[in-house]
């Protein structure tokens, strides 16, 4: 049987079809795993500041559309 696909849950105020919310779930999926790997490098020194900053930024993004 095929597996029904996510219905993400939108931020209060946030309107978008479906379709487009799985496919901007798959981009934030993504950033949110760059997050987590980042993260596990911000122990490291050679880290770099700006890439911490950018990636801090499109998660704050990403939270603004879905409920996680």
């Amino acid at each position: 049987m095929p597996k029904k696909p996510q219905e993400w849950q939108l931020q209060r105020g946030v309107k978008m079809s479906s379709e487009a919310a799985a496919e901007v779930a798959k981009i934030a999926c993504a950033l949110k795993s760059l997050s987590v790997y980042t993260g596990l490098v911000f122990d490291r020194d050679d880290c770099p500041e700006e890439l911490r900053k950018e990636v801090d930024e499109g998660v704050a993004a990403i939270d603004k559309l879905f409920i996680w």
